[in-house]
């Protein structure tokens, strides 16, 4: 199997489960306000019930290897094939949103968070192993191209919707189609075998070893540093639309501005496979606070210009960050990296599930100013997570 193939079906997972699965639900969220099936608060829940099907869906991977052997099996199943099976579900989950089910869209968005976990934490570990393997680790960074290309998509397509009249349902079951589509692509990939011996069919499938697992100071550190990212930009990746909206009603370009966001991972993420740097943890200083600035933009200037320079600064660094961070794991954990993935990746989750409701709930202290308030902490919480990986370099310097 050659480098190329192994990140275009990475690609093309993380499309699906994060750019469709995930945030499909950004650019369709207006829609859903004009047909009249939610409302923002209702919103903010539905929001916050998907990444806590993430932080869940990141739990069970962290403790995938010690639930199989409470079920009595002794074969976990192979990455690919948790892969594929989160690439099903979020198929029938997208379309599901298109069905008359309100009551029942709060748990199909929860499933689709677990789907979406578990597709990015073992997606990631296959495809960052098979490309170690192939001596090629930096290309691992164009597999997070894939989610800037799926919100670009859904933010264009969601734009194209607007302006023929469509309803928010129609949008889910295209979305849903499309999720199909790229899934059948893919599948044959996920289900060829990646290498030739036991012992790396075994790093693939990202089964940790029997080796303790042990959350030392500098581990928990990096996790908390971790999941400041998850908060600092949600509330952006959440309400963009309705934000401009707000700001900028009647604007023509409104709905650019979350196809720009896109544009920022895909450019971010292909510039983080050409960076090689001594130490991750000063470029995710780097990308911790160009996302800040990316938040603040909108608060110093509520103009087209700001949004879309916001836009495109929250972006740029959203995959460069998640790539960084799982190679730092890695990099501190070695075999046992697929739980402790799954640990850094639940607390970003956590920080997610905080921060529509937050966002909401401080609406009446923005005193008319709409998200700042919640846009302010969320800025915040990034410079603080920058200066948490700065206390990691200082007392955990890396070897020359």
């Amino acid at each position: 199997m050659t480098a190329w193939r192994v990140a275009a079906a990475g690609m093309v997972a993380l499309a699906v489960a994060m750019g469709i699965g995930r945030f499909a639900f950004t650019p369709l969220l207006p829609m859903m306000l004009s047909d009249g099936v939610v409302q923002l608060a209702q919103a903010s829940w539905l929001a916050s019930a998907n990444y806590l099907g993430y932080l869940v869906g990141a739990l069970l991977c962290t403790f995938q290897p010690w639930i199989w052997r409470r079920l009595g099996l002794t074969n976990a199943p192979h990455a690919p094939t948790l892969v594929r099976a989160g690439l099903l579900a979020t198929v029938l989950l997208t379309m599901g949103m298109g069905l008359p089910w309100s009551a029942a869209w709060p748990l199909l968005r929860f499933a689709a968070g677990v789907a979406s976990a578990v597709v990015f934490i073992y997606t990631s570990l296959w495809c960052l192993a098979q490309l170690a393997r192939l001596n090629l680790p930096t290309m691992g960074a164009l597999i997070y191209v894939g989610p800037g290309l799926g919100i670009v998509v859904s933010g264009v397509a969601a734009s194209a919707m607007v302006a023929l009249h469509w309803s928010a349902a129609a949008g889910w079951f295209s979305f849903g189609l499309l999720a199909a589509l790229l899934t059948v692509l893919v599948w044959p990939t996920l289900g060829s075998s990646p290498s030739g011996t036991p012992a790396a069919a075994g790093a693939a499938a990202g089964v940790a070893t029997d080796a303790p697992h042990v959350l030392d100071a500098e581990m928990l550190l990096f996790t908390l540093a971790y999941g400041m990212a998850g908060f600092g930009y949600i509330i952006s990746a959440t309400f963009l639309p309705v934000i401009a909206r707000q700001a900028l009603p009647g604007s023509p370009w409104l709905d650019l501005f979350w196809p720009i966001l896109g544009l920022g991972v895909i450019a971010g993420a292909l510039l983080a496979s050409r960076i090689r740097v001594h130490d991750l943890r000063a470029w995710l200083i780097v990308c911790y606070l160009v996302q800040a600035a990316g938040v603040c933009a909108s608060l110093v200037s509520p103009t087209l210009a700001g949004f879309a320079l916001g836009s495109l600064l929250i972006g740029l660094p959203f995959t460069a960050i998640v790539f960084y961070a799982m190679q730092e794991v890695r990099r501190l954990r070695g075999a046992q990296a697929s739980s402790f993935m799954g640990l850094v990746t639940a607390l970003y989750g956590l920080g997610q599930i905080v921060g529509p409701p937050l966002a909401t709930a401080l609406l009446p202290a923005g005193g008319g100013q709409g998200f700042n308030v919640s846009l302010q902490i969320a800025a915040a919480a990034l410079v603080f997570g920058a200066l948490l990986y700065a206390l990691l370099m200082r007392l955990y310097p890396l070897p020359r």
